[in-house]
């Protein structure tokens, strides 16, 4: 089920594949403007439920920590000495 309300709002439903993934509809990427590839930060709460957003959405605080994860993550494994 897709509904599109003027420009700001979009709703569909999606399914679960196998490994536990979904698609994020092709109107919702380009409202959003991401890629395949690009960082997603997925937020997740037992009462609310599971939200996903773009990096640069979040606050200043966060993004920098969110990065700094990232960024050790894609490193090459070494740590740096003190």
């Amino acid at each position: 089920m897709i509904d599109k309300k003027e420009d700001r709002y979009f709703m569909a439903s999606v399914k679960l594949g196998p490994k536990g993934q979904i698609v994020i509809p092709k109107e919702v990427r380009e409202m959003f403007g991401v890629a395949p590839g690009d960082t997603m930060v997925l937020l997740a709460d037992r009462k609310k439920g599971v939200a996903l957003q773009t990096v640069d959405k979040l606050n200043p605080m966060l993004r920098k920590t969110f990065r700094s994860i990232v960024n050790d993550e894609e490193g090459d494994g070494e740590e740096d000495e003190a």
